[in-house]
């Protein structure tokens, strides 16, 4: 007779702690309650002061296995905390496209990327008194040309003992093709994992979480498809929140996030989860 084999642990992060007051309280909450396990936090963001980091160190205490990475930000509308940055435009970051632009255009130093990415995780060591867990990046700007270079530079001298997230997974060809933002990444992902592994740094083996956040469609569902098949320590990214002022006047994914609270939070993500042999803890 055959036993049933251990259920597959996985990372479910939550990206952006640091951006809102509302968007912290969720991630609390959802870490609280054992629906996360891993959350990223943004320091260049303006809501990542003493008490919310307190208030989430607390919640992370009382809560077996969960992760703290650096969500490291090169990306408008936020500013950098060197200097020297450049490129500017308006005194922010690029905006994601424009920086992927430069990047594939080789217009990019990575010595002054790789300094303000040294700054955040000083940030970070500040704020929380250690390096770490992990690290990513907002708006996968980890992955892009000259941008992943100095990204893994800081890694490898700050937190070598940190994994870092890569956005591939093996799927087939017709899935990856209906899919376009996950193949993009996929596509991103495959020089910084060959650099990453030369480094010898640690990746999640798969990733999963990305998908056009303007439709707001069924997350759920979306779950669903994101949990099939994804081997051990494979990293789902989500961003759950609670709107508010300052989400509103800084990013435009603003109501999916309270959609896809409701559903980390509901009755019926517990069943999916055992349905797929996956856990949090």
């Amino acid at each position: 007779m055959n036993e049933a084999a251990p259920p597959r642990r996985i990372w479910l992060c939550a990206d952006d702690y640091g951006l809102s007051p509302g968007v912290n309280r969720a991630i609390r909450e959802l870490i609280e309650r054992g629906r996360l396990n891993a959350t990223s936090v943004m320091v260049v963001g303006p809501a990542i002061g003493r008490d919310e980091v307190s208030a989430l160190q607390a919640v992370v205490a009382s809560s077996p296995r969960c992760a703290v990475g650096l969500h490291a930000t090169l990306t408008a509308p936020f500013h950098p905390l060197t200097m020297h940055f450049r490129p500017l435009d308006g005194g922010m970051f690029f905006p994601f496209p424009k920086l992927l632009r430069a990047g594939l255009l080789g217009r990019l130093d990575p010595e002054i990327i790789r300094a303000e990415l040294m700054a955040q995780f000083a940030a970070f060591q500040e704020r929380f008194g250690r390096t770490p867990d992990f690290v990513d990046g907002h708006q996968h700007a980890q992955l892009f040309p000259a941008v992943r270079h100095a990204f893994l530079a800081a890694v490898k001298e700050v937190a070598p003992d940190a994994w870092v997230r890569q956005g591939g997974r093996d799927q087939p060809l017709a899935r990856r093709l209906g899919a376009p933002k996950a193949l993009f990444l996929d596509i991103l992902s495959a020089q910084f994992r060959r650099r990453a592994a030369r480094a010898g740094i640690a990746f999640n083996p798969a990733f999963a979480g990305a998908y056009d956040f303007s439709r707001q469609p069924d997350f759920g569902a979306l779950m669903a498809q994101f949990l099939e098949g994804l081997p051990e320590d494979s990293l789902v990214m989500c961003h759950p929140g609670f709107v508010d002022e300052t989400l509103v006047s800084l990013d435009p994914l603003t109501t999916q996030r309270e959609h896809e609270y409701a559903f980390l939070g509901g009755e019926h993500f517990p069943p999916l989860l055992a349905a797929n042999n996956v856990t949090l803890g």
